[in-house]
């Protein structure tokens, strides 16, 4: 009999449901979606990570809520990068990676995701990590075992033999050590790449369309891959499921990228007249990366970066900012990365001031290119970058208006990630 109810009991535990953890956030003003006009007081309904609703006013919490006061604050959508590499810190360093395990990466990717989610960035896309070091984070971050941003990630870059995001540098023993098995020739070859990125788990691919300014390939900032191997990369990718971000510099590459079909120019430094007609007939978004620039500057002779690398960031810095002035007046579609790791993670935010002052954008649009624009690129526009009835409750909080100074995203004073609080 005792045996009985004790299993009787036991069956009534594991079938009473989980209790819903509920939490309630009173904004002093709301910011539901960029280009929408702000809310005034309002209460956030929070239940298990989703907005469940948003009342006009400030309602009182329903027992055992937990009360969130914003009350005197600017509440709006988590913003989105997605442009950096959180395992990465600045420097010139190249020779660390014949010294560093990759597994170290681990270590300073989760230092890096506390301080982009601390800076109000509730998710980024990291496009380029050794092996299963970004995947080892996307996973930590959505188990909550580490605080941080919702990650998603390419793994590493494909690139050409010996070109930008290829090992180089090194003794040819060396670089045969270090050799990521991330480089391809011919049409077969970087299609089989792509497969294989998927394969290990990557949500995006990455591709170094020219060369590269902090590489030590010192052959250029031109094109690299050729439009057929291009266009097998994005046709295999798109096949799969996946979107591809291509890295690219010069101009003829740029156009050669986006008319192979990829989905978003990251840098697109050189991009003219032509580069820009071509991305803005296929749709191909563009992800300036600002910051990186100022990240590189800098550091500019001080002794950080080889004569090779100075010798390319000379070629980059006095046209920093043209290209997304020429294509944001054309309506090409400008979506928000900054490239962090080569500046010091946590100061994403300033790429908005540089958005607004060097490409010509408005507050409200440079806001839309970090939420609603930049969930599309990443197909979560049902999922992030609005506060809305069931969307994740990504949400951060500032004081002022940043419709107005753009600049206040610089100084974020609460950041929620799908539900969870960033101490």
């Amino acid at each position: 009999m005792k045996i009985a109810y004790f299993l009787g009991v036991a069956a009534i535990a594991v079938a009473a449901p989980a209790r819903a953890d509920t939490k309630v956030i009173h904004a002093g003003r709301v910011i539901t979606e960029a280009g929408k006009p702000a809310l005034g007081q309002s209460t956030i309904t929070i239940t298990d990570g989703r907005i469940t609703a948003i009342a006009q006013g400030l309602q009182p919490a329903p027992a055992g809520a937990e009360l969130i006061d914003l009350s005197a604050k600017t509440v709006l959508p988590g913003l989105v990068d997605l442009h950096v590499h959180l395992s990465s810190d600045p420097g010139g360093d190249f020779w660390k990676e014949a010294v560093e395990p990759d597994e170290y990466g681990v270590i300073v990717g989760a230092k890096n995701a506390l301080v982009t989610a601390r800076a109000g960035f509730t998710t980024v896309r990291d496009l380029g990590s050794a092996r299963q070091v970004g995947f080892a984070l996307r996973k930590g971050t959505a188990q909550g075992m580490i605080p941080g941003p919702r990650i998603v990630s390419a793994g590493p870059a494909i690139s050409i033999i010996g070109g930008h995001g290829d090992v180089s540098g090194f003794r040819p023993e060396v670089n045969a050590v270090l050799d990521g098995h991330n480089s391809c020739t011919g049409a077969e070859q970087c299609a089989a790449r792509v497969r294989e990125a998927s394969k290990n788990g990557a949500d995006v691919i990455k591709i170094t369309a020219t060369g590269g300014v902090l590489s030590q390939q010192g052959r250029g900032l031109g094109q690299h891959f050729t439009d057929v191997e291009m266009k097998a990369i994005a046709d295999t990718a798109h096949s799969l499921g996946l979107r591809v971000a291509a890295h690219a510099h010069g101009a003829r590459g740029i156009e050669g990228a986006a008319r192979a079909g990829v989905d978003s120019i990251e840098h697109a430094t050189f991009a003219d007249a032509e580069a820009i007609k071509v991305m803005k007939a296929n749709g191909t978004a563009f992800v300036p990366t600002l910051m990186a620039f100022t990240g590189i500057r800098d550091r500019l002779g001080q002794n950080v970066y080889t004569p090779t690398v100075e010798k390319k960031v000379r070629e980059t810095l006095s046209d920093v900012g043209k290209a997304l002035k020429a294509a944001h007046q054309a309506g090409v579609t400008i979506a928000f990365g900054t490239d962090a790791g080569v500046f010091e993670h946590g100061r994403n935010a300033e790429e908005f001031g540089q958005m607004v002052a060097l490409g010509g954008m408005t507050p409200t649009q440079a806001l839309a290119s970090a939420t609603t624009t930049a969930a599309k690129l990443l197909d979560m526009d049902g999922e992030i970058g609005r506060i809305s009835p069931g969307y994740s409750a990504d949400i951060i909080a500032v004081d002022g208006d940043p419709l107005s100074d753009i600049r206040t995203l610089e100084k974020v004073q609460f950041v929620m990630v799908r539900g969870r609080q960033i101490p």
